[in-house]
C-alpha cells in the first residue's frame, strides 16, 4: 500500500494545456475514482501517475517518494487496461505470471504465486485455457491476476469494464470491490460511468477541461455538488436547471414566467443564477394542487421499478423519476411538488455553487 500526492500536476502537448495544475491526494489502501466525460483529461492523469506520460509540471509522490523522474517500472504500480492485453498465444497461468518469468522468480514460486492469484480471483479451472477460449469478464479477471501477481504498491485502473456488456459490468464491478478490500491496496480508477463511480469509490473526483471540479464521498458529490456541472453530470437522469435572475424580492424563473420568494442575499439585483432540482427530489401531484408547479406531459420511459416523466415546464424541458404507480399520458397536465430543502443554486457566469439563497415560505407556489 502506498499513498499518492499530486501538487500542480500539469500536461501539455506543444501548446495545448490538456490538465491545468491537479492537486489531490490520495490515501495508502483507498479506492479513488477519476470520473469525467471524454476528454477530460482524467486517463492522462492516471498514466501520468503510472509514468506512461511524461508530466509538464509540478510534482507526483507514490509513498512519499517524489517519482517525476522514474521510470514506470521503478514507481511500484500496476495498470489495468480497457483492452485487456493478454498475449493470445499463452495460456492464462502464462499471462498471469509473465512479469514474474522475465524477473527471473524460479518455478516453483512462480507456480505457487500464480495459483493463490488464481484462486483469489476464481480462475484455477481456467488456467491451461487460452485467451480466445475466455468470456469478456473472465478476460479482465485474468489482466487482473497480471498485476495482482507483481504484488504492486498502487493498482491504476483505466476504464477496465468499458468493453463489456451490461450484466458482466455490474459482476465485475462487484468482483473489483471484493478485490479491494480483500486486498486493502492503493487503488486509481478512471471512467466516464457514473454508476461504476458511485458504487467503487470510497473518495469522487470529478474532471472537467482538464481540472478538478470536486472531490469527496459520493454521498457529498450527490447532495452538495460543488459546481453546476458536477450537479449535471453525476445523477441519472440530470439534474433540471431552471434559469433566473435577481429580483428585488426573490427570484424570477423562466423568463419571469415563474417567481420564487426568496432572501437574496446582497446579490445584485439582475444577477443570473440557475436553480437546480433533481428529478427524484420532485413529487408528482394533481394539476392545482397549492403550491405546485403545472405542466404538460411529453413522454414517459418506463425503467420497471420506476419510470421518468418528460414534462414541458413554460417551454423548458424538465424531468421527474418516480417509483410510484402513475402513467400520466402525453399531453396530460400535471402539478410538480418541489420543496425548498431540495433546491440547489448556481452561479451562471461562473457556476460555482450559492449558499446564500434561503427560500422565505414553507412550499414555493413558482
Amino acid at each position: 500500500m502506498a499513498s499518492i500526492t499530486i501538487r500542480d500536476a500539469k500536461k501539455s502537448y506543444a501548446k495545448m494545456q490538456v490538465v491545468h495544475g491537479v492537486d489531490l491526494e490520495i490515501a495508502s489502501g483507498e479506492f479513488v475514482v477519476i470520473l469525467g466525460p471524454s476528454g477530460c483529461g482524467k486517463s492522462t492523469l492516471l498514466r501520468m501517475i503510472a509514468g506512461l506520460e511524461e508530466i509538464s509540471g509540478g510534482e507526483i509522490a507514490i509513498d512519499g517518494t517524489v517519482v517525476n523522474k522514474l521510470e514506470p517500472r521503478e514507481r511500484g504500480c500496476a495498470m489495468v487496461f480497457q483492452n485487456y492485453a493478454l498475449y493470445p498465444h499463452m495460456s492464462v497461468a502464462q499471462n498471469i505470471g509473465y512479469s514474474l518469468k522475465v524477473a527471473g522468480v524460479p518455478a516453483a514460486e512462480r507456480t505457487q504465486r500464480i495459483q493463490a492469484v488464481a484462486r483469489t480471483l476464481e480462475l484455477e479451472h481456467l488456467l491451461d485455457r487460452k485467451p480466445m477460449a475466455l468470456s469478456g469478464g473472465q478476460r479482465q479477471r485474468v489482466a487482473m491476476g497480471r498485476a495482482m501477481i507483481r504484488e504492486p504498491k498502487v493498482f491504476l485502473f483505466d476504464e477496465p469494464l468499458s468493453n463489456l456488456d451490461a450484466k458482466l459490468r455490474v459482476q465485475m464491478r462487484s468482483e473489483i470491490r471484493k478485490l479491494h478490500r480483500r486486498l486493502n491496496a492503493t487503488s486509481v480508477f478512471v471512467t466516464h460511468d457514473q454508476v461504476e463511480a458511485m458504487t467503487l469509490a470510497d473518495r469522487l473526483v470529478v474532471m472537467n477541461g482538464g481540472r478538478v471540479e470536486q472531490v469527496g464521498t459520493p454521498a457529498e458529490i450527490y447532495s452538495r455538488p460543488a459546481t453546476r456541472f458536477v450537479a449535471t453530470f453525476v445523477g441519472a437522469p440530470a439534474m433540471n436547471i431552471l434559469e433566473g435572475t435577481v429580483e428585488l424580492d426573490g427570484l424570477s424563473l423562466l423568463g419571469g414566467s415563474r417567481r420564487l420568494a426568496m432572501a437574496r442575499a446582497g446579490l445584485p439585483v439582475g444577477t443570473k443564477v440557475a436553480m437546480g432540482i433533481r428529478p427524484e427530489a420532485v413529487r408528482l401531484v394533481a394539476p392545482g394542487t397549492a403550491g405546485a408547479l403545472k405542466a404538460t406531459v411529453d413522454l414517459v420511459e418506463e425503467l420497471g421499478a420506476g419510470r421518468v416523466i418528460y414534462v414541458d415546464l413554460d417551454g423548458a424541458p424538465f424531468s421527474v423519476m418516480t417509483s410510484e404507480a402513475v402513467h400520466p399520458e402525453p399531453g396530460s397536465a400535471v402539478g410538480l411538488k418541489i420543496l425548498p430543502e431540495d433546491m440547489h443554486f448556481f452561479s451562471s457566469e461562473t457556476g460555482g455553487r450559492l449558499d446564500v439563497f434561503k427560500v422565505s415560505v414553507p412550499e414555493p407556489a413558482l
